[in-house]
């Protein structure tokens, strides 16, 4: 299973879309973002897959961690977000 990066400009109805289609098919998501803006974008794409997956009789709770990533050589403070169901 890939890791959804979510970045501050990502559309938050395709990073849904994504995170509904994932946990329908491997009954499991994880979502990246790093920094506020991108954080901002990941949770609200939650919210909404969130209601996707409660039109199929799905009930997803969403938790959050931090994780550390490495970008340019350079370790990074990510937040990652487990969708799973209930």
């Amino acid at each position: 299973m890939d890791v959804i990066k979510v970045s501050a400009s990502s559309r938050t109805s395709a990073v849904a879309g994504a995170i509904a289609g994932i946990v329908r098919e491997c009954n499991r998501a994880e979502a990246q973002a790093i920094g506020a803006g991108a954080v901002n974008q990941a949770i609200k794409a939650v919210a909404i897959a969130r209601k996707y997956l409660q039109e199929d009789g799905l009930d997803v709770i969403c938790i959050p961690e931090f994780t550390t990533v490495e970008i340019d050589g350079k370790e990074r403070t990510a937040i990652r977000f487990i969708i799973e169901p209930r």
